[in-house]
Formats: C-alpha cells, structure tokens, sequence
C-alpha cells in the first residue's frame, strides 16, 4: 500500500486516508492503485462493514494529478484510475466521505457513489472538467442530473462553477455539515454507528438503494426477495432478542 494512501481497520471500519498534503491530495496513478487495492481488501474482509474516505491537510482531494495523467494518457484496462472507477459502482460495503477543503473532480464525482457524506464548512468544491477539455466521469453526467436535477446538474458540469458545503447539502450531495475541527471525530462517530449495524441486512439495504431496477413493482419484488432472506436468518433473531429482550419471540 501507498505511503499516499493510508489505511486503517477499528471497530468494522476501514479509514482510508489520502495522505499527499503537499499537494492538496491530488491523485496519482499510483494512488488510484493504492486506493482500489485498500477497497477490494476491505471487501473482502468480514470484519470491515463500513469504509471512511478522508483526506490529509487542507484539502480532500485536488482531484487528478494532471501532470502524472498526461505522462501516461492510455486509459485502458490497465489504467489504475480506470479500475478505481469500475470499483466504485459495485463495491457492496458502506461507503463514507469526509470532505474538507477544496475538492475537485474525483473529489466531487467519487461522492455519488458514497452512502453517507459529512462535509466541513468550509469545503469549497467544483467539477471543473469542460474548462480543461475534459468530460465528466465516475458515471456522474448520469448520477448527477439523477441527484440534483437536469438543470442543475448542468451548470455544474457545463460552467464548472465553484459552489460551498452549503450548497452542497441542499442538494442532497452530502448528509450534513459541520465545523471543521470537529469533521473527522464526527465522520468516525457515524461509521462506527453504521458498522454496528446487522452485517447482511446492512449490505441489502446498500444493494437495494442502489439498485436499477427501475419500477416500483420491481423493486417491492426485489425487496421481499431480501426480506424474506433476511426474515430466516440468525441475524433476524438475534436482532430482535436484543431490541425487545429475550421474552420476545420471532
């Protein structure tokens, strides 16, 4: 692993770190090797429910190193930003961002597929693709309008106008505010509160929100499917022996 990238395991949370402050945490090649690597390995570790993304310094993330991408432009199936991109979208544990300072691109577009996101007050972002002949990425021309609106999601991508944390959360691109020196205690606070939670019912609820499947009928289908999953298991059973004691029977 990255020195850049740092990476923690307490309490079924995995704290991944961007740790390039020199540079406002902008995201080399390597870094995107480092980061889908720190993923897939929480992943694939029972014990992790819940991944934190933070960032070192004055800022989340600057976005891409522009320099280190025009030194190698091929973005083919090698490509590391290509394979954090692809990982995003199903990776199937709680993703949470805390987000201060300036955030840019990537900054922004990776928070789409977050479940849960704090931002400091101070956090200014943008998606400045277009002004650098650019398009967007992440899957946001499509998540975006989805979140926000056509409209909205326009002037954002089209202008890449900077807008504050303010902004931001109304909306809906993050979950709540709060002062800057209390991000990181707060953000940790909510995914150890996420972690606690039942494990398969967590992960189906995540599958379930981020499901296309797109019609209602659809997706009281898919939901029963899960319920009744769920509605057999040990989990069930312990869950409701804690919540209304063992005189309760399930």
């Amino acid at each position: 692993m990255s020195d850049q990238v740092i990476v923690s395991r307490s309490d079924g949370v995995c704290e991944v770190r961007l740790n390039r402050p020199e540079k406002r945490n902008a995201i080399t090649l390597a870094m995107y090797a480092a980061l889908t690597e720190a993923l897939n390995e929480a992943r694939a570790d029972d014990s992790v429910r819940v991944v934190l993304l933070s960032g070192e310094g004055a800022s989340f993330t600057a976005g891409n190193d522009l320099n280190d991408f025009m030194g190698q432009p091929e973005l083919n199936d090698d490509n590391s930003a290509v394979s954090f991109l692809r990982t995003l979208p199903a990776f199937r544990k709680v993703l949470i961002a805390a987000v201060h300072g300036q955030t840019v691109g990537i900054g922004v577009t990776l928070l789409l597929h977050c479940d849960l996101v704090l931002a400091a007050r101070s956090a200014q972002m943008s998606m400045p693709f277009v002004k650098l002949g650019l398009v967007p990425e992440a899957g946001s021309s499509l998540l975006l309008p989805r979140l926000v609106g056509h409209h909205r999601a326009a002037e954002l991508l089209l202008l890449g106008k900077p807008f504050d944390a303010a902004a931001a959360l109304s909306m809906g691109m993050v979950n709540r505010l709060t002062e800057d020196a209390a991000l990181m205690d707060e953000a940790r606070a909510l995914a150890r509160a996420v972690a606690q939670q039942p494990p398969a019912a967590l992960f189906a609820t995540k599958r379930l929100l981020r499901s296309e499947t797109g019609t209602v009928t659809g997706r009281i289908e898919e939901e029963l499917e899960a319920f009744r999953a769920q509605l057999g298991s040990a989990e069930f059973k312990n869950a409701v022996q804690a919540v209304f004691g063992a005189g309760r029977r399930s």
